[in-house]
């Protein structure tokens, strides 16, 4: 039987130092000098010399639990701070040191090295999630060295490896079944062909669904009707074919292309439910949502080459596209007489002054009077997008001064657009079902919104990795220039005669983004870290919008010995501007998709991670690995905020903290294994926090709450193991947001058992 690694046995993070025996890299087996540069964190030795907060894990450590949600994932992070929506992190709200959670807009979101974004510039909002189901590895770094990865600086940037081709054939098969319905399919196979295996190929699928835990009022109800569906469907598939050059060759070189497609259906809504509805049954969904979906479909292509002319010279050049399309049909307003609309947000917001509306929602509106004309709008939010780029990255070994350098430099032009042409749908509500009113008045595409905005970015960046002794210093340096253009038509046509001439408009971005950070070893055991750099992400098209900057710092420790690791970094992020998106989610503005900034708000914290090998410093005969994480996050704004800020931001007074990030949060994991079977237990906390900064919504908070996931295995053969887990195994209730609109649950308890097949 194959022995459990008992550091690996964590299915997510523990620390940065704790990688470099916890959890590893890419094994001997499958790494390739190209993969090395696909990588944010390098090898395990590499992290440790990194001036700042810089995690992995591999997949060994990813399968201990077998999460697909990516909130599960990252909530372990230290510095990391996750928000639900939907329950299985289809649109992941992530943050990092406080940074804005909406849909992960203010992080460099990666796959293999690429910006996953649609439109990561022009829409930077993550309504496409690549599956963290399939991925190989996931790294987050933060604190200076991590200016390397933009545009998105303040926080950190967040990398996915995907499958990497493997040496010799082989392959894998997931096959599991859960609760409501869930299955989870995830395979690959590939290997090395030709002379030298100059060749490689790899073929992966992964498939998930479920028909979701929430309950639909009356929806498609009768024996003739099927099941409601509040869950997902999706479908993702991912090739690639490499060849490489005799490894003994003068001039080695490496070509990869990779190309993969992805199609999902998710039947979530925006509605929420009101604070007595949440109390009476929180799994409930309205009538107004039944058809509620979201459509999306991403490719990607990418074609990827790495030559090294010498023994000390690198270089690295990728050509991306991304195509995506999605559409989320989703109810939007609601009027009592046909003419007069209120959004759905503000009508979750104060159900008794809109109790009409509210009755439509719920699908009650018999006692309403007979001269009402009562109609719900379902807006088509149809967008498409694209995304590409040429990016070359350059590495240079070199000794001068007494010191050994590591130069990295690299340049990418990008282009990226998003595309609207966006209507709505006028539907009334009979004995709870939905029917489409003949002759709906805005049903045309584009008749609600026909808007285009493209971005082109052109970024540099400069970062030398210097070593003497015990020493490592890190200095480097940034250059984003974004230019973002806007144009709105009125009506469907896109004619010069229809364009808008009040909001054609264009803003052009140039920073320059420096930053240091320093390791010093003390001894084998002991090191400290300090770092300072520029934070930065671009604005919107508005030309009197601002870039979002601050100045970033963090000083920490670290411990190592035979059986204990651990970390303790503190950071300080003092923003001279904040932005906030002013989308529907966040809470509309004057001017729906605008960039607001807000200005000065302070985020400072503590990052703390410790790991201990307790079966071995104890001297048993059964592993037990333990750790613990621990992330404190304080923030302030420096100045009032006036009602044009989002909503969730909007009447903040000074000295207020960021809503919906919480203070406290502790992930803690203890592990139990022998030859032939392993248990993992995790536990996470979090603390409550106000959901919006308006004192007159201080009932709105999300929950503090105790999660607890068990998973476990048997090996049956060497290469064939059983596979059961419990996520929320006590089945805490609790408010995982307030938005886009009213209360909305986390995820009840749910049970997976499979079985797991390499070959």
């Amino acid at each position: 039987m194959k022995q459990p690694n008992p550091y690996r046995m964590f299915g997510t993070l523990a620390s940065t130092t704790i990688l470099a025996c916890a959890y590893g890299t890419a094994s001997a087996e499958t790494s390739t000098k190209l993969l090395d540069r696909v990588m944010i964190t390098g090898d395990p030795d590499r992290i440790e010399e990194i001036p700042g907060s810089a995690q992995a894990l591999d997949r060994e450590a990813l399968d201990r639990h077998s999460h697909t949600d990516p909130h599960r994932i990252l909530r372990d992070i230290p510095g990391v701070t996750v928000l639900e929506e939907e329950g299985y992190g289809q649109f992941p709200h992530i943050s990092m040191r406080g940074t804005p959670p909406e849909r992960g807009e203010r992080v460099t979101i990666m796959e293999d090295g690429v910006l996953v974004a649609p439109a990561p510039y022009a829409a930077p909002a993550g309504y496409y999630f690549p599956p963290i189901g399939r991925m190989d590895r996931v790294e987050t770094r933060k604190g200076s060295s991590s200016i390397k990865y933009g545009p998105y600086t303040v926080g950190g940037a967040l990398n996915m490896v995907s499958t990497p081709i493997p040496r010799e054939h082989s392959g894998k098969a997931d096959i599991l079944f859960g609760s409501h319905n869930g299955r989870r399919m995830h395979a690959h196979i590939g290997g090395q062909e030709g002379e030298n295996d100059q060749w490689g190929w790899l073929v992966e699928g992964y498939t998930e669904q479920s028909d979701g835990f929430k309950d639909l009022d009356n929806a498609l109800s009768g024996p003739n009707q099927p099941e409601p569906n509040t869950g997902f469907d999706r479908r993702n598939l991912m090739t690639k074919l490499r060849w490489n050059s005799d490894p003994m060759a003068e001039l080695y070189q490496e070509v990869e292309f990779k190309f993969a497609t992805d199609e999902r259906t998710v039947y979530d809504t925006y509605l929420g439910l009101t604070e007595q509805d949440y109390a009476d049954d929180p799994y409930r969904r309205y009538a107004g949502s039944q058809i509620d979906e979201i459509n999306t479909e991403n490719d990607k292509f990418m074609l990827r080459h790495y030559i090294q002319p010498t023994a000390n010279v690198d270089i690295t050049t990728t050509i991306y596209r991304t195509e995506t399309v999605r559409n989320w049909y989703k109810l939007h307003e609601v009027s009592d007489d046909g003419d007069n609309f209120t959004g759905i947000g503000d009508i979750l917001d104060d159900p008794e002054e809109h109790s009409d509306e509210m009755d439509w929602i719920r699908g009650d509106i018999a006692s309403w009077d007979e001269d009402d004309d009562p109609v719900g709008d379902v807006r088509a939010n149809n967008r498409e997008y694209f995304a590409h780029g040429l990016d070359v990255q350059m590495g240079y070994l070199f000794d001068a001064f007494g010191w050994e350098h590591e130069l990295e430099s690299g340049l990418r032009y990008h282009q990226d657009e998003e595309d609207r042409l966006q209507w709505h749908d006028s539907f009334a509500m009979e004995d709870g079902m939905m029917y489409k009113v003949d002759g709906s008045k805005r049903d045309t595409p584009g008749d609600v919104t026909n808007r285009l905005t493209e971005a082109e970015a052109i970024a540099g960046f400069v970062q030398n990795t210097m070593r003497q002794g015990s020493w490592t210093v890190t200095p480097g340096v940034r250059y984003e220039y974004v230019d973002v253009e806007r144009r709105d038509w009125e009506g469907p046509n896109r004619s010069s005669a229809n364009l808008d001439d009040n909001r054609p408009r264009s803003n052009t971005y140039r920073e320059w983004i420096p930053g240091i950070g320093a390791v010093y070893d003390i001894d084998r055991r002991w090191s400290v870290l300090a770092g300072v750099h520029r934070g930065f992400a671009p604005g919107g098209s508005d030309p009197d919008g601002e870039a979002e900057e601050s100045n970033n710092y963090e000083l920490g420790a670290r411990f190592r010995d035979a059986y204990t690791q651990a970390e303790l970094i503190g950071f300080f992020n003092d923003y001279s501007n904040i932005n906030a998106q002013c989308t529907q989610v966040g809470g509309g503005c004057e001017d729906e998709d605008d960039v607001a900034p807000i200005g000065e708000v302070e985020v400072y914290g503590l990052e703390a991670t410790w790991l201990h090998d307790l079966g071995a410093s104890q001297g048993w005969g059964v592993q037990v690995p333990v750790s613990l994480t621990y992330t404190l996050t304080r923030s302030e704004f420096r100045e009032n905020i006036g009602e044009d800020a989002p909503n969730n931001w909007a009447y903040a007074r000074k000295g207020d903290s960021l809503p919906e990030i919480p203070e406290h949060e502790i992930n803690a994991r203890i592990g139990l294994a022998q030859e032939d079977w392993r248990i993992n237990l995790a536990a996470n906390w979090t603390d409550s926090v106000k959901a919006k900064a308006d004192p007159d919504y201080s009932h709105q908070e999300i929950d503090s709450r105790v999660l607890i996931d068990l998973s476990g295995e048997y090996y049956i053969t060497e290469d064939a193991r059983l596979f059961a887990a419990a996520e929320n195994l006590t089945d805490e209730e609790y408010v995982a947001h307030w938005r886009p609109a009213g209360a909305r649950p986390g995820k009840p308890r749910e049970f997976w058992a499979g079985v797991k097949v390499d070959f």
